[in-house]
């Protein structure tokens, strides 16, 4: 009965599915935990003020946020070190952040439930983010304007945040001078330098060119000089405010609000202002760059890359990848050479893809790069410009990676048009590219767009060929600005990938940059979700579009 019922195949059948079942459930399972992980991070955490006495000292204040928990047994929490009653079972510990780094020197630390006398939330506990040294927790004491206290008591927490929402304004102002307009002088500068310099190489630098350029070189250090005075005069506003606060040991700092982000009181919040700050959080790190070594602020930088490198990688395997399959497909004779390119093709997929950040490295930047720089670009030696990692390499890479995924997709959709509609098109008097333009490929699209979903979905994932041809921890422009020529297809990029992989692993301060690792990783699943979707959509519709000339 054993043998027939294997035999009828039924077996195999119940042993995919259930493969299928368990992938399915454990693809789940990662996404839900990087959800769960991921949209928790900007809730506003309720600050917990702690009694604590720790084995043979004194009763301490201790703030911070309750952040994981740990259950030891009794007989390995002996064997660690810890002293254990005889009447304990299990250590139980809770992590706790601090913050006030600049303070105590550590974002966090483990308590003992058993030395914890006495927890509350106290509602004028309050958060403040900064720029440098993380987050700090205590309690507002003043506010100083210039050396001399403006406001104390109750009167300082309105006028504290009067002030950071003056700071933060100001701070735009000098962002954007220094990156928009002081940023757009020293790249005119920089260009001009570069004119110069070829026409030096070419003999071309006579009096008038050179007073031209030199008229431009004066007006602009014009223009340098008083942006310069405007920000000489920002900084000397911003650097003149201050937060008084009180640390859970009852000393007093003084916090620059230039340094300051915001402040909140997370114990006070009802749930509509928990909602409004976590929509606050949510889109700074949408919009906003990083900070503190990446485990702070935003992403924007990142996302912007991602996508920026996946949509020009599209544009070159895209053409690539279709005149291959249709070579293949409708012109080269099918024999041994056909059929040993095709293994070839199969074969590329299974390339480990730090392989092709190896070849991209030495051929594409090394050599092609190389030869474009001697070629085009005399006057920029010995600084590189497409000698070096960028955008146009990483792109290209990627492309070449992921090339055998569009030409195998191609040719299974240019095999299942039927060879009537081929030869209805040529006794009509088309010719053989006409059928092929017009007809063949407008009908194999929707395969075509498959394969071009899959090579986003793996591109868009990809970072070990990145790291050798142009991904960087941070780029201080992006490839896209307001100069001339405006794409920068040279410049180093970010990449959300190699995003996470730096802040969960070469970060200085892995647990505070954890909960920012699970967010990043939650926004490229749904960065790739986004594109896959909108290549699932127009592939759709060009499959309704075509339905009836198939059937």
């Amino acid at each position: 009965m054993i043998a027939k019922w294997f035999k009828t195949g039924s077996p195999w059948i119940w042993l995919n599915a259930a493969a299928v079942s368990a992938c399915l459930i454990m693809i789940i399972g990662v996404l839900g935990l990087i959800l769960v992980r991921g949209i928790g991070h900007f809730w506003p955490t309720e600050v917990v003020r702690f009694s604590y006495q720790e084995e043979g000292g004194q009763a301490k204040t201790i703030f911070g946020e309750i952040i994981d928990s740990s259950d030891t047994p009794a007989a390995i929490a002996k064997m660690s070190g810890f002293k254990m009653a005889d009447d304990e079972d299990v250590l139980l510990q809770y992590q706790i952040k601090t913050g006030n780094r600049d303070v105590t020197g550590a974002d966090f630390r483990w308590l003992q439930a058993r030395n914890i006398q006495q927890q509350s939330l106290p509602e004028d506990i309050m958060v403040i983010e900064r720029r440098e040294w993380g987050n700090f927790y205590g309690q507002l004491v003043a506010v100083k304007e210039n050396g001399a206290m403006i406001a104390s008591g109750g009167q300082a927490w309105p006028v504290a945040q009067t002030k950071i929402d003056e700071a933060l304004s100001i701070y735009g102002e000098i962002n954007h001078l220094e990156k928009k307009e002081v940023g757009a002088i020293n790249y005119r500068l920089e260009q001009l330098r570069l004119k110069q310099k070829s026409l030096e190489l070419k003999n071309k630098l006579d009096e008038t060119a050179k007073s031209v350029i030199e008229a431009e070189k004066t007006q602009l250090k014009k223009d340098y000089e008083q942006y310069q005075t405007q920000l000489r005069a920002l900084y000397q506003k911003i650097r003149g405010g201050s937060l008084v606060a009180k640390t859970d040991g009852a000393a007093e700092i003084e916090i620059p609000l230039a340094k300051v982000v915001r402040i909140y009181q997370p114990n006070k919040m009802n749930l509509f202002e928990k909602m409004g700050h976590y929509g606050k959080k949510f889109a700074e790190f949408l919009a906003e760059d990083p900070r503190e070594a990446n485990t702070e602020g935003g992403i924007f930088p990142a996302i912007f890359g991602t996508i920026m490198m996946v949509l020009i990688m599209s544009v070159i395997v895209t053409p690539f990848g279709v005149i291959a399959a249709v070579y293949l497909r409708e012109y080269a004779q099918q024999g041994f050479t056909t059929r040993l390119i095709r293994i070839a093709v199969n074969n590329l997929a299974g390339v480990p893809s730090v392989v092709y950040g190896v070849f991209g490295l030495g051929f594409f930047v090394y050599i092609l790069g190389g030869h474009i720089d001697r070629l085009f670009y005399p006057e920029s030696a010995p600084a590189p410009v497409f000698g070096t990692p960028g955008l146009l390499w990483a792109s290209i890479t990627l492309a070449l990676l992921t090339l055998p995924v569009v030409i195998v997709a191609t040719e299974e959709g240019l095999s299942r048009i039927p060879k009537s509609i081929r030869e209805g098109s040529l006794a009509l008097g088309a010719t053989k590219f006409e059928t092929l333009w017009n007809t063949v490929l407008p009908m194999a699209s929707p395969a075509i767009m498959t394969g071009l979903i899959l090579a986003v979905a793996r591109a868009a994932g990809e970072v070990a060929p990145l790291m050798l041809v142009g991904v960087v921890k941070l780029a201080p422009t992006l490839p896209l600005d307001g100069n001339v020529p405006f794409i920068h297809l040279d410049r180093k990029f970010m990449h959300l990938g190699f995003h996470i992989y730096d802040v969960g692993f070469q970060s200085p301060n892995v647990e505070a940059a954890r909960p920012l690792v699970y967010a990043t990783a939650l926004l490229l699943v749904l960065v790739i979700i986004g594109l896959n979707l909108t290549a699932i959509v127009i592939r759709n519709n060009l499959r309704e579009k075509y339905r009836a000339l198939e059937g």
